[in-house]
């Protein structure tokens, strides 16, 4: 309940400098008072750190040594009263000190909750709010740049100017529909530029989304192919570091090796996999049936053929077993030979290949690393660089919502194309007004915010 003050670590577990437990809530200055002796007399000031200790409020024993801030409603995150103590951040001091609050009226909050109460008491949108989680869980500094951007509120403030628009000229439909003689028709052709310019809009915002996505989420890459064509080498050279044991004994990697290497801020979670063979020994089927469990979970796989000498019943089978998710083909040890190469060269699936999706080279030579990290950015998520300023929209609700609200204005503009009355716009519009509020969260459902803020930290 939004009456309950709550409270949490905002800081994660395990030895550190200092921790932050954080409370929210109409009793969260009470409880302050209660378990915080300052230094100096004098009462709270919004902002202005306080030095004292924090005391167990029963037996008054001293807990530690710490700073206390406070920011009362309604200028703080959550528009409610907010009282951070700041103290040493081993985990026994925490764990005391969240004990102390507990035991003086607070509860323990829920994943995410201090954010949704930011959210409910129109602090920030729901657009903003998922921003705060992808700034949290930004692995690279492009994508935390992108996720400061949502959290300025850019999409939020463009989404409620389309919204107002729309809802403009359903007032006006609707007018005309309950006083048909003393309210004129609507202006289709007015009415048709306005959905027009809307569609434009949408289109980009949802032009960034892929990218967005990728930034955000990053992808699920795997390193596939035959044995000894040079998996772990290419491992290591993505990496810049010797992370893979490289043989060329076949069959030396038998389980999956997993890494992160950012391509233009987008951050990979590679997994080097063991080589895709048929074999009797038991430890390395083992191994590669997770080899084929990781591809069928793939977002993007890196198949490496030994392009140097003919592709045998090996490299024909690792190129059945990798069709599917978007792949990208390295003919690896060019330093050694092409009969392979050009093999593949020839194939229907290669020959041409406007894509950029086969790549011969070696791993040894930067250059094809390079070209490769190209290819990566560009069948990945269709680009080098994403630009953080456009990267908008970047969750698939946002991003289904914003393409449903284009769908619905699309056939408003094909019923007026088509001569048939105007107050037939009203349901499309409906939608597409819907279809924004589920965006910025004025139409947004409680199972919706529940899935939203249980990807949260327990103390944000």
């Amino acid at each position: 309940m939004d009456s309950d003050t709550i409270a949490a670590a905002a800081t994660p577990p395990g030895v550190a400098a200092v921790a932050i437990v954080r409370m929210s809530g109409p009793q969260a200055l009470h409880i302050a008072d209660a378990c915080f002796e300052p230094l100096h007399p004098g009462g709270w000031r919004s902002a202005r750190m306080r030095r004292g200790w924090v005391r167990d409020p029963r037996s008054r024993a001293r807990i530690d040594d710490a700073l206390a801030v406070a920011f009362p409603t309604p200028n703080s995150y959550t528009g409610e009263d907010v009282v951070e103590f700041h103290v040493h951040g081993g985990a026994g001091v925490v764990g005391a000190v969240l004990l102390a609050v507990y035991s003086s009226g607070a509860r323990a909050a829920e994943a995410g909750e201090f954010t949704r109460r930011a959210f409910v008491n129109g602090r920030l949108d729901l657009a903003q709010a998922e921003a705060v989680a992808d700034l949290i869980g930004a692995e690279s500094r492009l994508a935390a740049k992108a996720a400061a951007m949502r959290l300025e509120g850019v999409v939020g403030r463009r989404l409620r100017a389309l919204r107002d628009e729309l809802l403009a000229v359903l007032v006006e439909i609707e007018a005309h529909v309950d006083y048909p003689d003393e309210v004129e028709s609507p202006d289709g052709v007015r009415i048709d530029a306005i959905m027009r310019a809307q569609r434009i809009a949408l289109g980009d915002l949802l032009k960034g989304a892929g990218a967005a996505q990728a930034l955000r989420d990053g992808l699920d890459c795997v390193i596939a192919g035959p044995p000894n064509a040079g998996k772990s080498s290419l491992l290591n050279a993505l990496l810049e570091a010797e992370r893979a044991i490289v043989s060329d004994i076949p069959g030396t990697t038998r389980d999956i090796i997993e890494d992160r290497v950012a391509v233009d801020g987008v951050v990979l979670r590679l997994r080097d996999t063991a080589g895709l063979r048929a074999t009797t020994d038991l430890i390395e089927s083992q191994g590669v049936e997770r080899a084929r469990a990781a591809l069928a979970r793939a977002e993007l796989v890196l198949l490496v053929i030994d392009g140097s000498r003919a592709l045998g019943a090996d490299e024909r089978a690792a190129l059945e077993a990798t069709q599917g998710p978007p792949r990208i083909v390295l003919a690896n040890k060019a330093d050694l030979g092409d009969e392979g190469a050009r093999e593949l060269r020839d194939m229907p699936d290669f020959s041409g290949d406007p894509d950029g999706r086969f790549i011969a080279g070696s791993v040894r030579d930067p250059a094809c690393i390079g070209q490769l990290r190209a290819a990566i950015a560009r069948v990945g998520w269709g680009g080098a660089i994403v630009d953080a300023n456009a990267a908008l929209v970047a969750s698939l609700r946002q991003a289904d919502a914003l393409a449903r609200a284009s769908a619905s204005l699309e056939h408003a503009m094909e019923t007026i194309e088509g001569g048939y009355p105007i107050d037939l716009l009203a349901a499309d519009l409906r939608a597409a007004v819907g279809a924004y509020g589920e965006v910025t969260g004025e139409t947004v459902t409680a199972d919706v915010l529940d899935g939203i803020f249980s990807r949260f930290c327990v103390g944000k």
